[in-house]
């Protein structure tokens, strides 16, 4: 085989391989489109399925990744236990991981894992996965500060792991206490100090990222929602009388921000103004 022979059979094999890649690229959007219709229908398995290949005909095609990662996220029931369940679980954040090896700033990936592993984290509770949660909220915060949900959602999640540790350390006092302790009750000095140490930094970052969310956006009901919920977890930090008043005093002004604004939100729907 002479030079010139083996020059134009190199160019042909690139040529060819070249084609087959935008065909394969092709052919990946399609699948991709295909499954965005099943998605949107509700049939899930089959949107799946079509997310699976589109990501095998092009696997730098994020889209596909992301639809099959939320894909596998909208299938997750929290709390759950079925086997089935798990592994929707588990394949959504698997999913979103590898978009985030490809594109590390990727919001919606971050957003996607930020979920679902704050859902896998509640029943049975696992504490490892709000942490892990909590770091790519605060990813998204380093990312774009001015956007109001992941603030939120550091708060929620701060809140739910100090409920959680209220609820236990006034269970195990009860046990053997002469006059239990009810929730709505100041807890007893000793008890005091073992919630303040375990969740005191908790409750302030949480209360801090509750207030960053409604200062960017002032009508955000379920940031209000939460700052009641954490001033009352608040009010049982503190030895004070006073204070604690004062703190729930502050919890009960929160909900009422709530009630305007879901009032507010009630009375544009039934005029049929936008939502702002």
């Amino acid at each position: 085989m002479d030079r010139r022979t083996r020059i134009h059979i190199l160019a042909l094999s690139v040529a060819l391989a070249f084609g087959a890649t935008g065909c394969n690229k092709l052919a990946a959007r399609d699948k991709l489109n295909k499954g965005v219709q099943a998605y949107k229908a509700g049939n899930m398995e089959r949107a799946i399925e079509l997310f699976k290949e589109s990501k095998e005909l092009d696997p730098q095609l994020l889209n596909s990744r992301l639809y099959l990662a939320t894909a596998y996220a909208s299938q997750y029931i929290p709390g759950a236990p079925s086997e089935e369940n798990t592994r929707n679980g588990d394949a959504a954040i698997k999913e979103f991981k590898e978009v985030l090896e490809v594109d590390a700033n990727n919001i919606s990936a971050i957003d996607g894992l930020g979920s679902i592993l704050s859902n896998m984290a509640g029943n049975p509770f696992k504490k490892e996965l709000f942490a892990e949660s909590k770091s790519y909220h605060l990813k998204h915060i380093e990312l774009q500060p001015n956007d109001p949900d992941p603030h939120y959602w550091m708060g929620f999640i701060n809140w739910t792991l100090v409920y959680r540790s209220n609820d236990e350390i006034r269970s195990e006092y009860n046990k053997n206490a002469r006059k239990p302790i009810k929730q709505d009750e100041e807890l007893p000095a000793k008890v005091r100090e073992e919630f303040v140490s375990k969740n005191a930094a908790l409750v302030e970052e949480g209360i801090k990222h509750l207030n960053q969310a409604v200062t960017i956006k002032p009508d955000y009901a379920s940031a209000f929602a939460y700052l009641n919920l954490l001033y009352r977890q608040k009010a049982d930090l503190t030895p004070s009388k006073e204070e604690r008043e004062e703190f729930l005093a502050k919890a009960d002004a929160y909900v009422e921000q709530y009630k305007v604004i879901k009032q507010k939100e009630l009375e544009r729907a039934s005029s049929g103004a936008p939502a702002t």
